[in-house]
């Protein structure tokens, strides 16, 4: 009986040392790896890149406000073979940041019923001149509030490619942990059941030999149907893990890949557990300001402020101031002989007498910044919960991960113990499965909390929103 339980916890002994040993054979993605791939290929990231291209084309958008203009403006009427007035007026209008307006141009006018104030030198005026506004678009106008907007749209489109990829690379490293856990409890208990098939197989040839009862094999065997159970629940849990994650694989942001054959993630053994990084409680409060989502808020704000100041410039009157000097054409030479007498001028006026309009504009204005400013307080105050909530989070994984690892070393000894007991005919395989079950549990469990370790870790990166900067 003696010699008969050694061979069977020699087997049992021999069988885990060597399956605990192997190597793997597939070709290992690691997690940086398939994040890579990830933020490289997939469609959302190749979206989230065209939300610089749309705020790079508003820019430029905005920035034609400014562009120079040419203008050319003919006018003539010929009725029973007379030219009553011909009028030509040609230039180009420059606009400049600092509202003034700069024009310059050339008119030719000539008829039989020319208007007397259009008369021009036979050989045309040329004029050069600015327009000024010295009351409402003095310090601000819709063209130069565009152009601001467009700048804050740019950044706010930063802001959001950052959030794209972030929340992209979280659901991403998310599913590569759930891959990684469920390969690595397939390979427990692949070697359970590898175990407890050899188990077995050794009471089975003990009951042939008379040395142990027959319904010991009927226990034996129903410690293997249930660990064959598991291995078929934790193989279905791995494809589906790997299932999941390549949704996450493609090529391009056009073509959708497969894992190839064999192709694994780490082995538990080859991954440590990790500690809060010290910077996150350091940088915290600065980290909290540049949060992409916090950022968008702060731009819409000012968004608003510039159509604050827009609307407060409206409540002043119309009054636009324009010079023009003038000289003839003289052998195509503009102002060859100019003269600062000659010159026209003019002053435009206007003003709503209620400015009901304008001040209706200004109180929308004003609640549009009252709601925000509200709404930024509230987000502030969530992403700084999910930011010490994940904090909490990765930090009680660390412990928890140092104390089961030293539970797992502890259930290993009970096993080991147990086998020596086995062999020295002072225990039986119940307990030696019953200690089994045990490491098997413990080993589970340890890759349970490593894998919520490293998504905890993930999930705080992601919290301060510097996936998309990674």
């Amino acid at each position: 009986m003696k010699s008969s339980n050694f061979l069977i916890a020699l087997l049992l002994t021999g069988f885990t040392l060597q399956v605990s040993s192997q190597e793997l054979t597939g070709k290992v993605m690691s997690f940086d790896q398939f994040m890579e791939i990830v933020k490289t290929h997939h469609p959302i990231a190749k979206q989230a890149n065209l939300k610089i291209q749309v705020g790079e084309a508003t820019m430029q958008q905005a920035r034609g406000g400014f562009d120079p203009k040419l203008f050319n403006d003919v006018s003539q009427k010929y009725f029973n073979d007379k030219n009553y007035y011909s009028l030509i007026d040609a230039g180009v209008k420059i606009p400049t940041w600092f509202g003034i307006e700069v024009k310059g141009g050339y008119e030719q006018n000539k008829g039989n019923y020319l208007n007397p104030e259009n008369n021009t030198p036979s050989n045309g005026l040329w004029y050069a001149g600015i327009s000024l506004p010295v009351g409402a678009g003095l310090f601000i106008d819709e063209r130069r509030a565009e152009l601001r907007k467009a700048q804050l749209f740019q950044e706010m489109n930063t802001a959001e490619r950052q959030l794209m990829v972030n929340e992209l690379l979280f659901e991403s490293g998310k599913a590569y942990w759930d891959w990684f856990e469920a390969y690595n409890i397939y390979r427990v208990y692949q070697e359970a059941v590898a175990l407890a098939n050899v188990r077995y197989q050794g009471v089975k040839q003990n009951a042939l030999l008379g040395d142990q009862p027959a319904m010991d094999t009927v226990e034996a065997g129903i410690q293997m149907q249930n660990r064959q159970l598991a291995l078929r629940q934790s193989k279905l849990d791995y494809d589906n893990a790997a299932a999941h994650l390549m949704v996450f694989l493609w090529a391009d942001g056009t073509i959708p890949l497969e894992l190839e054959n064999g192709t694994q993630p780490e082995v538990n053994e080859n991954i440590l557990g990790k500690g809060v990084d010290p910077y996150y409680f350091a940088q915290r409060d600065t980290l909290l300001i540049k949060h992409p989502k916090l950022k968008q808020f702060q731009l819409k704000m000012e968004q608003i402020a510039i159509d604050q100041r827009l609307k407060r410039e409206q409540l002043k009157p119309t009054l636009n101031l324009k010079y023009n000097a003038l000289s003839e054409a003289i052998n195509s030479t503009p102002f060859e002989e100019y003269n600062a007498n000659n010159y026209n001028w003019g002053l435009e006026f206007s003003m709503p007498i209620l400015l009901r309009k304008e001040r209706g504009a200004l109180r929308l204005a004003e609640y549009k910044m009252q709601e925000a400013e509200l709404e930024y307080g509230n987000q502030t105050a969530e992403v700084l919960y999910k930011i010490n909530s994940a904090l909490n989070e990765w930090e009680a994984t660390k412990d928890q991960l140092d104390i089961y690892t030293q539970t797992v070393l502890d259930y290993n000894r009970l096993l080991n113990g147990e086998r020596q007991l086995f062999n020295a005919g002072e225990s039986s395989l119940f307990m030696v499965n019953s200690r089994e079950v045990g490491f098997i549990s413990a080993q589970i469990k340890q890759i349970e909390i490593l894998a919520k370790n490293h998504k905890a870790r993930l999930k705080t990166t992601y919290s301060f929103g510097l996936l998309g900067e990674q």
